[in-house]
């Protein structure tokens, strides 16, 4: 945790800094103001002389508003910081996620890394503010006023050799045990996050097919686990107080039943015992403030152990050793998968889904693949740009191992229209940006004509600057396709994939969008994922995909002539058509 708080406190040193010397400036005001009360009452009242009560009173006063000045000051810097420090560690935390693969994201799960970057961000936030402060203004409270206690009346700070190791010992106990629930709570926390994800994204299903209630139940499961969790937690926490107090209340019991016998038998100062009396406060006092700061410190802890395990993660998909100084070769749009076997584990067990797959795509070609659900097509694309990498065989763009590639350059040279047509929220000029971010009007509407997307832009209120709700909501399917589309063409990428990104749109329309590959994209390679026939019955070649290999590749009309999986795709279709 320290080593986290102090690589990330990096702009904001001076406030880390500055907040503990105002603390101990404070301290030492309010440890001056006991032993001033102590001369008003032993020597400036016996002695009858007003102009020395107000003199020490206007010291007190001074030395007050010094101490609320430094405290202000204190609180003030102490937030720059940690509000500093929280700022810098979600950006990395945010960083470091931009580095990581498709299965890195899918090891920590979405709702995991969100609940990283903000809940547990927040406790460490938070920890550094209070640490900023508590922890060094209690331990210095509790030394100094110690050590002014002891030398105030030794025998009777003996009261706090019995008192204070009973407050450590509980402080002790209460620490292991809540270090491990605080683990337990963050989890609970993740699942609930990731439940409540579910139904946000899910929420159209969730209505169509009339689960509300099951998810209400789904919920409601993982927030009383979430509930529970956190009133583990809490009942030992508040178990706390109660102990402390009693804790304190019996020191202070115990010093003013031998002091005021002391005070009694002429051998301590009813002044030095009040003093006394307020040092003991707030030496007990600050063990109840070093209690609680360790209390949310293992909360910290527990959370600093996440963040940790984001940050020091290795991503699964990075540059080569030589990337950076490798030769790329001129962008022509070549695909090889050389004896290519798959599969989603990590850990190298479990069923291939693609195996021993030999396929290549010369420049320029349109190929479309076709298969049935689950056959690894979406696996198979997603291999090329390094969504995932091959766990055998070799994956090569333009001669090159795309492993040999810088990944901005590797994907710099791929347009890619996923299955999910993701959109964000913003303009349409801006979304179709993310294809060519200096791309000219003129080449923005090229693209979106080519998409058949430009027809509909205009007809929106403001056009290319009509803005778009978070994913798109407020367009159709077939709109959020073309857009897409419209926004992989306008990059001009030397390979095109499209994982089935034309299903939501008119056979009509979908036959001008392939009309525009072959006069405006003529260099460039096109794969594509589709259902329909018709979507790929004019590709120069068809490769037919079937349990984790390929199972026949050709042109439409070699395939219904020879291959028998083809032949019962086009019938089923063919019948559908029919009926």
């Amino acid at each position: 945790m320290l080593k986290l708080m102090r690589e990330h406190i990096k702009g904001y040193e001076k406030q880390a800094v500055l907040s503990p010397i105002l603390i101990v400036l404070e301290v030492i005001c309010e440890l001056l103001l006991p032993l001033i009360m102590a001369e008003i009452v032993d020597v400036a009242i016996p002695a009858g002389d007003v102009g020395y009560i107000f003199l020490l009173g206007a010291e007190m006063v001074a030395l007050a508003l010094a101490s609320m000045a430094c405290g202000v000051g204190a609180a003030k810097a102490a937030a720059f910081a940690s509000q500093g420090f929280g700022g810098n560690l979600r950006q990395a935390l945010f960083d470091k996620v931009q580095t990581f693969s498709f299965a890195d994201i899918d090891r920590f799960s979405s709702a995991s890394l969100i609940t990283r970057i903000t809940n547990d961000v927040n406790v460490m936030t938070m920890m550094l503010a209070m640490g900023l402060r508590m922890l060094i203004r209690a331990p210095m409270m509790l030394v100094t006023a110690l050590v002014v206690s002891i030398v105030l009346n030794a025998k009777l700070a003996m009261v706090l050799v019995v008192v204070i190791p009973v407050m450590t010992v509980i402080i002790a106990v209460v620490m292991k045990i809540c270090t491990r629930l605080f683990e337990i709570l963050q989890t609970k926390l993740d699942h609930l996050n990731n439940t409540l994800q579910e139904n946000l994204v899910a929420v159209r299903v969730v209505k169509a097919f009339v689960r509300e209630n099951h998810e209400r139940k789904k919920f409601k499961r993982a927030n009383d686990d979430l509930t529970q969790a956190g009133l583990s937690v809490g009942l030992r926490i508040v178990a706390i107080m109660p102990v402390m107090m009693l804790c304190m209340n019996g020191a202070l019991v115990a010093v003013l039943y031998f002091g005021g016998r002391m005070v009694m038998g002429g051998s301590f100062q009813l002044g030095d015992l009040q003093a006394f009396t307020g040092y003991i406060t707030q030496i007990l006092m600050s063990v109840m403030m070093v209690a609680m700061t360790l209390l949310q410190l293992s909360r910290s802890q527990a959370c600093a152990q996440r963040i940790n395990e984001v940050l020091e993660a290795t991503p699964d998909i990075q540059d080569g050793q030589n990337a950076q100084s490798a030769k790329l070769p001129a962008p022509k749009g070549k695909v090889e998968l050389r004896k290519v076997s798959f599969k989603y584990t990590a850990s190298g067990t479990g069923d291939d889904v693609l195996k021993d797959i030999d396929l290549t795509v010369e420049p320029g070609q349109f190929v479309a693949i076709v298969g049935g659900t689950g056959v690894g097509k979406s696996s198979l694309v997603n291999l090329i740009p390094r969504f995932y990498d091959p766990t055998g065989g070799q994956v090569l763009l333009d001669g090159m191992d795309v492993r040999d590639y810088p990944l901005d350059d590797l994907r710099a040279r791929i347009g890619m229209v996923l299955q999910n047509n993701v959109l964000f929220t913003g303009t349409v000029r801006e979304n179709l940006l993310w294809g060519k971010p200096d791309a000219t009007q003129e080449e923005l509407d090229r693209a979106a004509k080519d998409a058949q997307a430009y027809g509909f832009i205009m007809s929106l209120p403001q056009g290319y600057d009509t803005l778009l709700d978070q994913g798109g909501v407020n367009l159709s399917g077939g709109q959020k396709q073309r857009l897409c589309i419209a926004r992989a063409m306008l990059k001009q990428p030397a390979v095109l994939i499209l994982d089935d990104s034309t299903s939501a749109v008119d056979s009509a329309t979908e036959a001008a969008i392939r009309k525009s590959f072959r006069e405006n994209l003529k260099g460039t390679t096109v794969i594509m994922i589709a259902q329909r026939i018709s979507s790929v019955r004019y590709a120069d070649r068809i490769v037919i995909l079937e349990d984790d290999h390929i199972a026949g590749q050709g042109t439409h009309e070699e395939l219904l002539e020879n291959n028998a999986i083809y032949q019962e795709i086009y019938q089923s279709q063919q019948e559908g058509v029919s009926e």
